[in-house]
């Protein structure tokens, strides 16, 4: 049974770089008449994120072909001045094809072209997992309700609460950048783990602790403390070579770990450890 798995697995991965490619980005879908969506012909749904961002975060894409593809969501998707990231360009509208209930909401609204917050999140996830810690952090900035709503300005044109993620964010005029559907789980949970597990790079591995942040390269480091049973462990990380990733050394207690990709051991002894994590200079 693993031997007939593993090769529908490759055929599969061979099915997508043979015909799910289009040239710049991975294509979205396919119509039940063979017609593909999400190509550089198409003037509806364009440029769609999560099968760019699932190309990285599977790590079964093609490495080039997937950092190309985040180039593409970053060139058609990131409105940075509008405060949203759409989940693809353009939104359905006048298509003769049929791509189902999405199709049923405006234009620009939730799936249909929005920012789909759950979806557009593991955008957030790709590009720090390729290491670009500046572009993670720009993202994070997005998706932070609190940012939204830091002016009046900025107040009126969000208009929900600043203080829950919502699923989505309009991305048409005139209601580009408001916010939709409020208190919603799915997209808390996602920015959540973007930020604890991509972000800062907090890992749990059974009974080890692994620590691979990416951040922006102007931050000067973070700390955070992580409590299991009566321990806790208050880890603190140094960027002075203002990089975006890479580890050079980690310290338990004050003695250098030999390998620090190894990962913290976590034993319950009641006790305060200290970790300190230093990031790499990066390269001139």
């Amino acid at each position: 049974r693993l031997v007939r798995w593993r090769d529908f697995a490759r055929a599969q991965e061979l099915a997508l770089e043979t015909k799910a490619w289009d040239g710049a980005w991975y294509r979205r879908a396919f119509y039940d008449d063979g017609t593909p969506l999400g190509t550089s012909a198409d003037t509806e749904c364009r440029v769609e994120s999560m099968a760019q961002s699932w190309a990285v975060i599977s790590g079964r894409g093609d490495a080039e072909r997937a950092e190309r593809a985040m180039r593409a969501v970053n060139e058609n998707l990131v409105r940075s001045s509008e405060g949203f990231v759409a989940l693809f360009s353009e939104p359905f509208d006048k298509t003769t094809h049929d791509p189902g209930y999405i199709k049923g909401y405006p234009p620009g609204l939730r799936e249909n072209g929005g920012q789909y917050t759950h979806g557009s999140i593991w955008s957030l996830i790709a590009f720090a997992m390729l290491g670009d810690g500046d572009k993670a952090g720009e993202l994070l900035e997005i998706f932070d309700p609190i940012r939204k709503s830091d002016s009046p300005e900025k107040l009126q044109r969000y208009k929900v609460e600043p203080y829950v993620e919502c699923a989505d964010v309009y991305s048409v005029a005139p209601h580009a950048g408001r916010g939709g559907w409020t208190w919603y789980s799915g997209s808390a949970g996602w920015l959540y783990r973007a930020i604890v597990e991509w972000v800062l790079g907090f890992r749990l591995h059974g009974d080890t602790l692994r620590i691979d942040p990416c951040i922006p390269r102007k931050w000067k480091g973070f700390a955070m403390t992580y409590r299991r049973g009566g321990t806790a462990w208050r880890v603190e990380v140094e960027n002075p070579g203002h990089a975006c990733r890479g580890v050079a050394a980690i310290e338990l207690d004050g003695v250098t770990l030999q390998d620090s990709g190894a990962g913290i051991p976590l034993a319950d002894d009641g006790a305060t450890h200290h970790v300190r994590v230093i990031l790499q200079k990066e390269p001139s």
